[in-house]
């Protein structure tokens, strides 16, 4: 069997990083875009994009980027947020290509990509099988405020900024309940998850 790299997707608040936990939990190697890109936004060159863009005083007086507010000020707007991409994409994506090479040259059976913006990035194209996790906006709304402790407008905010369910359903191969209760999503997790791998052997 071919190595195996998943992209999982899905909008904030839907329950990717739960469900990404479960497939790590079952032995697959993870990859987080969101870490590699909190690592490219601390380049020079990324920085100063992100000063001229969305303000100066993003940058804290002991020099640190202060997430908060470029959050606030990417996620405002669709046309902010894409700007965000549009600056941090081809850093993330060159991270995330070195990171599978290697992990598939370490052994690594199954690697999951995690990442919110895998369509959007086009880091889809580097993964044999997509997965997106999706949930009700009110059930979304609910978690984003209490994850980030921000208001509802602002997680409304935040929702409005990024897809709708159904961009993700008509991209992805596969799909998993991001409401599903809390005590199956490791059995629901370990299903997919080998339903991904027999349909990889079946089209070798």
């Amino acid at each position: 069997m071919d190595k195996i790299v998943i992209g999982l997707t899905g909008p904030t608040g839907s329950g990717k990083s739960t469900v990404a936990a479960a497939f790590e939990k079952a032995g697959c190697i993870i990859i987080d875009a969101d870490v590699i890109a909190r690592q490219a936004v601390t380049n020079v060159g990324c920085i100063a994009s992100l000063k001229a863009e969305y303000g100066n005083d993003i940058i804290s007086e002991d020099g640190s980027l202060n997430r908060r507010l470029l959050a606030q000020r990417a996620f405002s707007n669709p046309q902010s947020a894409a700007r965000l991409n549009e600056i941090t994409h081809p850093m993330i994506i060159n991270q995330i290509i070195q990171q599978i090479a290697f992990y598939q040259q370490s052994g690594a059976k199954v690697i999951v990509l995690d990442a919110a913006l895998l369509f959007e990035s086009g880091a889809d194209s580097l993964c044999t099988a997509t997965v997106a996790v999706t949930a009700p906006v009110e059930v979304r709304l609910g978690r984003i405020m209490n994850r980030d402790s921000i208001s509802l407008e602002l997680a409304k905010a935040r929702i409005g900024a990024q897809q709708e369910n159904f961009y993700y359903h008509k991209r992805a191969q596969y799909f998993f309940d991001g409401s599903t209760d809390s005590n199956n999503i490791q059995t629901e997790a370990n299903r997919l998850l080998e339903k991904i791998i027999g349909d990889a052997n079946e089209s070798i």
